[in-house]
């Protein structure tokens, strides 16, 4: 702990996602510098924080050993970007995902970073090599894509340049694994990186069958919490097949076939605009009224942080096994 404070890490952006790095950092016992152009957005960002670690220690969610008090002493907020950025060991830029803005951000946060400052983005899908290419530190830069909500869903997918040092990999990998998050490094940087490849082929065919009048948004999305979800929150899809023969070549020849077939019949990719957007769109907005959306999200998050809590358990179970 006493060492761990020493160390800043800076958090560029204060939404949402910025403010759950923050809490993650924190729950680590690192010192986090918020930035933010606006003071309101700073003040508004450090107030949600306190609340939202008061209420995960009462739900016996809170991370790390610092009681929400310590934590909060360990996250301050600036409008100075390079107040905020220098000496810092690790910088998490949190702006919106335009290509533009971002490498504007970066041009500023280079003029401020140690030889050794990682420059990480939490981008969602846009190469890194497209907004770091003019950077003279873009051998320190790297995406490090969060899972929403981040503090819930460990996963970061690391996403480095063609010109990113890899010792820069190594230490983001190993500062995240020490945080409690899970990172996966996706190499040749392709658009969407892996996780939203993987999600957007499975919303293509989800939105296929419910224009095909196969089935309803309602029911499509019940096949996914009450059938893959459950699998999926614990074992990848490989294992998946894996377990469901006798090894993933005894699948293979099993259903080898099938899944050739299938994917085979699904079709071109579907065109999410038009009228068969139109429909889907309003089905949602029966099912889901804009004005609940928040109430839906904290049912999400809170039913995401009880799933957390049992892997931790079970994890630590496992550890205690071996």
């Amino acid at each position: 702990m006493a060492t761990k404070s020493k160390e800043k890490i800076s958090i560029v952006g204060s939404g949402l996602i910025g403010r759950s790095w923050a809490m993650i950092f924190a729950s680590a016992g690192y010192n986090v510098v918020i930035y933010d152009v606006k003071q309101s957005q700073i003040s508004e960002g450090l107030k949600f924080i306190e609340e939202q670690l008061k209420d995960l220690q009462s739900k016996g969610l809170l991370k790390g050993s610092l009681s929400p008090d310590e934590q909060m002493t360990l996250i301050k907020g600036s409008t100075n970007l390079e107040e905020t950025v220098r000496g810092a060991k690790y910088i998490q830029e949190c702006v919106p995902e335009v290509c533009e803005v971002k490498n504007k951000v970066f041009l500023e946060m280079e003029q401020f970073a140690d030889d050794q400052t990682i420059l990480a983005s939490s981008c969602s899908g846009i190469q890194p090599s497209k907004f770091t290419e003019d950077v003279k530190r873009r051998h320190q830069c790297v995406v490090c894509h969060p899972i929403n909500p981040p503090y819930h869903a460990p996963l970061v997918e690391v996403v480095p340049s063609p010109w990113t040092d890899p010792d820069v990999i190594k230490r983001t990998r190993a500062l995240l694994e020490e945080v409690g998050q899970v990172p996966v490094t996706v190499n040749k940087e392709p658009r969407g990186y892996a996780l939203n490849r993987v999600q957007y082929a499975f919303v293509a065919e989800c939105w296929r069958l419910v224009n095909d009048g196969v089935i309803t948004v309602e029911d499509m999305d019940r096949v996914m919490w009450a059938g893959l979800g459950p699998r999926y929150a614990f074992i990848g899809p490989f294992e998946v097949m894996h377990l469901n023969a006798d090894g993933l070549g005894s699948y293979l020849e099993r259903y080898g076939q099938l899944m050739q077939d299938t994917v085979d019949s699904a079709g071109p990719p579907p065109t999410f605009s038009g009228p068969e957007a139109t429909k889907i769109v309003e089905e949602l907005n029966h099912l889901i009224p804009l004005d609940k959306l928040e109430e839906r999200r904290k049912r999400r998050d809170e039913r995401m942080s009880a799933v957390a809590k049992l892997k931790r358990e079970m994890d630590a179970e496992d550890a205690e096994k071996q």
